[in-house]
């Protein structure tokens, strides 16, 4: 019998299931390469908040940003990759799916590699920027930080169980909450529906000798979303990415673990609106308008 966690036999994921469609691109010559996502909220939105996973998230993860947020008038996206090996090519592949959807800006929300990504995909886009806002969730500027970089291009020769491994022994050990246990629970249910492919193109593409050039991502706006408690990033890692992003808003969970986002939705969700908030009005706004008394 397949293990089911708590959040996913919840009411509120099981309305989100129901009530927000999964939908398939293909935007590349492979037309084994598909894009999924969740698009939900007002379609007028030209600048969307576009959410992109850690390693061993699909799009679902996002469901306790994408309920609250689009009931408040924003328009959210969650994505899942497709399988690539570089990051050139998931960018590249990334900007044919944003021009598929007519979404010429977007706000980015990435935790780990999503966050990494995020970060890449502004910097390569920088002579003709696609990106308005980065938040920065317990991500990284640096895959060397990993120690895998010698072995990372060996990746898809290894079993789904070694992967998994790979990934579940990054995931906090000690005593934790039932928010944040439940939240773990929630992920390894995710990463237990991936293949061997796709587990390994992503953990290629968080290990493979690669670095942001912080100077060339310019003009963006950024929030660095991080955790108190223990997690997989260490605090040298945090550092970096202060250091990088000197101007950057900083937003401090006491606790969350890996995926606050999904343990501390509540506390996420309004330092995602505090972020968002100064585009309201603007041509970069994530939302349609703003309700009346809305906060």
């Amino acid at each position: 019998m397949n293990f089911q966690s708590d959040l996913s036999q919840s009411s509120e994921y099981k309305s989100f299931r129901s009530s927000v469609p999964l939908k398939k691109f293909i935007v590349d010559d492979d037309d084994s390469k598909v894009w999924k996502l969740y698009d939900a909220g007002p379609r007028s939105v030209r600048c969307p908040l576009i959410c992109l996973p850690p390693v061993s998230g699909t799009a679902d993860i996002y469901y306790k940003q994408i309920l609250p947020l689009t009931a408040k008038g924003y328009r959210v996206i969650a994505v899942d990759y497709p399988t690539f090996w570089s990051v050139g090519k998931w960018c590249e592949s990334f900007r044919r799916l944003l021009d598929r959807m007519e979404i010429d800006h977007v706000h980015i929300f990435g935790a780990s590699l999503g966050g990494f990504l995020a970060q890449k995909f502004a910097e390569l886009t920088s002579q003709c920027p696609r990106v308005a806002s980065m938040i920065l969730c317990n991500t990284f500027t640096d895959t060397k930080i990993f120690n895998f970089t010698d072995t990372a291009p060996l990746f898809w020769m290894l079993p789904s169980t070694l992967l998994k491994k790979m990934i579940i022994s990054r995931f906090p050990r000690k005593m934790m909450d039932a928010d944040i246990a439940d939240s773990i629970d929630f992920m390894v249910e995710r990463l237990e529906s991936m293949s061997q492919s796709e587990l390994s193109a992503r953990l290629t593409l968080n290990c493979s000798q690669s670095y942001v050039e912080p100077q060339r991502v310019q003009n963006v706006k950024v929030t660095i979303l991080d955790v108190f408690d223990e997690s997989a990033l260490s605090q040298s890692v945090k550092e970096d990415m202060y250091k990088c992003y000197p101007e950057a808003r900083l937003a401090h969970l006491k606790k969350g673990g890996n995926f606050p986002f999904l343990s501390r939705a509540d506390e996420v969700n309004i330092y995602v609106q505090i972020h968002l908030r100064e585009f309201e009005g603007m041509p970069y706004s994530a939302m349609e308008s703003l309700k009346s008394g809305d906060t």
